[in-house]
């Protein structure tokens, strides 16, 4: 194990366009395997890592409600394209040499594994990287919401939302220069300011089971070593500042 690590278990939380194109849109290989890159240098600290991916690269249901969809039909759609980006990133992972699993929240056993908490624990005991796909496999509920509900549920020290920028801002800093970054945000300023650090049933489920949330720039190359080493990086989101 690392010297000084802090966080020994994490569930890593990180949005469908990471894996996208120059596009936008899509499951770019080459985007997989950078991704892999960055979690091979986290995965060789011996930290244990689950994985909850988003599917905004392929659905966004918020387009098939503007047309008038069912919204349980647009959410099941939802997980079904997280559970291929799931198998995109595993397929990246096991190229470097990482050994995955996809557990899904929606049977399909021909996949991926369904979840089951305790077999997922036990990956992660034998250094499996364990991606959760599906979402919580109910409609109504975010891929957010699903990192937050894993994350407590295979006891992780810390959900770290991992994004393209260094953390939480008070306003968009790709369209105002002066948006200040947090360094620290109490978890109830977080869902009363609306800063879209996760949605505010995410946040609540984490603020009333004191789960600590890390955002950072998951494409910076040292952010998310040093976060789990302890050092000041990207926003803290908990009960008091670390």
């Amino acid at each position: 194990m690392t010297k000084n690590l802090n966080y020994n278990r994490i569930l890593l939380k990180i949005s469908g366009e990471a894996l996208a194109g120059s596009q936008g849109f899509g499951i770019d290989p080459l985007r997989a395997e950078d991704l892999a890159e960055h979690l091979q240098s986290v995965y060789d600290m011996d930290v244990e890592i689950a994985i909850v991916i988003g599917a905004g690269n392929l659905w966004r249901g918020r387009q098939g409600l503007e047309r008038g969809m069912d919204r349980a039909t647009a959410d099941y759609m939802g997980m079904l394209a997280t559970v291929m980006n799931a198998m995109a990133l595993m397929d990246a992972l096991e190229r470097q040499g990482i050994i995955t699993r996809v557990q899904s929240a929606i049977e399909m056993r021909a996949v991926a594994e369904p979840y089951i908490r305790r077999r997922a624990i036990r990956h992660l005991e034998k250094n499996r990287v364990v991606i959760f796909g599906a979402g919580t496999g109910n409609p109504y509920f975010s891929t957010d919401t699903a990192a937050a509900l894993r994350a407590m549920e295979i006891d992780a020290d810390v959900l770290i939302k991992a994004t393209k920028v260094d953390g939480v801002y008070d306003s968009d800093p790709e369209k105002n220069a002066d948006a200040k970054l947090f360094d620290y945000l109490p978890y109830i300023e977080a869902i009363n300011r609306r800063l879209e650090v996760m949605d505010s049933t995410a946040l609540s489920l984490c603020m009333d089971n004191r789960l600590p949330i890390l955002v950072l720039n998951m494409w910076d190359p040292d952010a998310l070593k040093k976060g789990l080493l302890g050092e000041k990086v990207g926003t803290w989101v908990s009960h008091a500042p670390r």
